[in-house]
């Protein structure tokens, strides 16, 4: 029978989302016949991954150190296979500008865009609520 560890939770703004759909993917896998442990994920818990030592990984988080390339990278290193894209790919989605930049560079369709930094942001707010 094949190990699954479902990584859920981290630290992400997304924490919430990530749990819930964790929770659904280990019930879903163990009602299929696989044997399946939870991990609400944190760095601390990197070694704990392969203590477990799990056939795969399936990665149900969400944003930072879930979806860009953290967890996936380490994964990596142990040799340990997971679902969803690999370091390079995640890591350079979650970057949008150069997501879009690269689909640009590459003739492929995207929406028109422009780059706003924090800095204009934060002011064109403070603008708009003093009007």
């Amino acid at each position: 029978m094949k190990k699954v560890l479902v990584l859920m939770g981290g630290t992400s703004q997304e924490r919430e989302v990530s749990l819930r759909s964790g929770k659904a993917v280990a019930e879903a896998l163990r009602k299929i016949g696989y044997l399946v442990e939870e991990m609400d994920f944190g760095k601390e818990q990197l070694a704990e991954i392969k203590a477990i030592n799990p056939d795969v990984v399936f990665i149900a988080l969400h944003g930072r150190n879930g979806e860009d390339g953290t967890v996936q990278g380490y994964l990596d290193l142990l040799d340990i296979p997971y679902t969803g894209s690999g370091l390079a790919s995640s890591a350079i989605c979650m970057n949008k500008i150069l997501t879009k930049k690269m689909l640009s560079y590459e003739g492929l369709p995207t929406a028109d865009f422009m780059i706003l930094h924090q800095k204009t942001f934060d002011a064109a707010v403070v603008l708009q609520q003093n009007k």
